[in-house]
């Protein structure tokens, strides 16, 4: 039994809700859970123990109302397609009231007391007689919600070109800030069409991989510093950190490939004392 059990919904969008009758769930369960005003359904995806201390300050925490029943599951269903006829029905009104804004995406609260539209703008749109046309339309009470385009992709998902889920809509919880500064670090070249996710923005990678690589790039030799091989002095031209190897050029201009493996007892880490640092402690000092 769990006490707090994480609920997914569409869009990515997730919350934890107590479990106080202790109702048995396992990964992939339907469950019925309260919602501001009124009940939602979402399919369980985690199972905890407690409470995550970042998750205490929140606010009010909504508690489980019962496992989904065969019934509720097929209201869900039919919801999913309501959904779909509702996005068409709101793209419409958007040109009627000739409003500049990109409609994303529709969810019905699993009683259908409310309907959420999500949509895209540049700049702030003022919907007050969509809604009002909206409300007429479906007479229950409708919210738009401005979102960026991160969460967009966020909320319809897709694959990058590392051919695996993308990021946002698999595991990142909050996007951080990101700038060009993460790709000079990678020693990227800085072509945005290489750099920018399907969202356009730049990919959340260069973000949360830039640690592992200043870890990694302290153990080579700097670009430009000259060390001593079996064939004399060369010049460091390149670095290959996913291969380990070291690109060195002669005064002869002859170029030789060594693996780091067999230099790396031949010059002095600038950043730290590679072979003694564990990259956990790395990352703890780099924030510290």
């Amino acid at each position: 039994m769990s006490d707090y059990i994480e609920i997914k919904f569409k869009g990515e969008r997730k919350n934890i809700f107590a479990n106080p009758l202790q109702f048995p769930f396992k990964l992939g369960d339907f469950a019925v859970v309260e919602a501001e005003k009124g009940e939602d359904i979402g399919v369980v995806n985690n199972l905890l123990g407690e409470m995550p201390a970042s998750e205490k300050d929140d606010g009010k925490i909504y508690k489980i109302v019962r496992k989904a029943l065969t019934t509720d599951i097929l209201k869900h269903k039919q919801n999913q397609v309501n959904e779909a006829k509702a996005i068409e029905t709101c793209r419409q009104k958007v040109l009627k009231h000739k409003l500049n804004m990109k409609l994303v995406d529709s969810e019905y609260q699993f009683d259908c007391k409310k309907i959420t539209f999500y949509f895209t703008a540049e700049k702030r749109v003022d919907f007050r007689e969509l809604v009002k046309d909206l409300a007429a339309e479906y007479r229950t009470r409708i919210e738009l919600r401005q979102i960026g385009v991160r969460d967009e992709s966020k909320r319809l998902g897709g694959y990058g070109v590392c051919g695996r889920k993308l990021c946002c809509s698999s595991w990142i919880k909050m996007f951080q800030p990101i700038t060009t500064q993460a790709a000079k670090d990678q020693n990227l070249p800085l072509n945005p069409n290489k750099l920018a996710g399907v969202c356009g923005r730049l990919k959340c990678c260069l973000m949360y991989e830039r640690d592992f690589y200043n870890w990694t790039v302290a153990k080579f030799p700097g670009l430009a510093k000259q060390i001593k091989t079996e064939k004399g002095t060369g010049t460091v031209e390149r670095i290959d950190i996913l291969k380990e190897s070291v690109l060195v050029r002669y005064a002869s201009n002859e170029f030789e490939t060594l693996h780091l493996a067999t230099i790396k007892d031949r010059f002095k880490c600038e950043q730290h004392a590679a072979s003694d640092c564990n990259f956990n402690d790395y990352i703890k000092n780099q924030r510290d």
